[in-house]
């Protein structure tokens, strides 16, 4: 039975490599890096399946100081009326059994008391499972922004 619970120093070595084996579609993360990011979160939780790692998830809500080029193009747009989901990465091993719908259910629901969820989705590097999954959710484009190495689309996803 999946859960989400908040990362645990255990969990640090398993998150940074998850992390480092996806960092073409994320941003780099050391160990100082992963703390940082932890104590600017709204949420850093784990997706725990039965006790194993299966992966993990973060958010920020409006007001954070994260420093984040990505939740910096959002903020000003939307003021205190977006929840950031900056990112989710689920282990090899655990993909394709329904977590990434789970996970996306509890950040939903988290994002309801600002209205929308926005997130970026890679178009080159194209991800086009992912760009799939997020309309299938009902998410739409809502801009895109060129980081020299990579360009994202900007998606939002109404939470009434």
């Amino acid at each position: 039975m999946p859960r989400l619970r908040p990362i645990a120093e255990a969990d640090v070595k398993d998150v940074l490599a998850l992390n480092e084996r996806n960092v073409e579609l994320l941003a780099p993360m050391d160990e100082d890096r992963l703390h940082e990011l932890n104590s600017l979160a709204d949420r850093f939780e784990v997706v725990d399946v039965d006790g194993e790692f299966a992966g993990f998830v973060i958010t920020f809500a409006p007001g954070s100081p994260y420093d984040s080029e990505l939740y910096g193009w959002f903020a000003p747009r939307y003021g205190e009326k977006f929840y950031y989901l900056d990112r989710i990465v689920l282990h090899e091993d655990f993909r394709r059994r329904g977590l990434g719908g789970f996970v996306y259910d509890e950040m939903e629901a988290t994002a309801r008391a600002y209205g929308r969820l926005v997130l970026e989705v890679n178009v080159q590097p194209p991800n086009e499972p992912s760009l799939r999954f997020h309309e299938s959710r009902g998410f739409r484009e809502v801009g895109r922004h060129d980081l020299g190495s990579k360009v994202v689309v900007m998606m939002e996803k109404p939470t009434p």
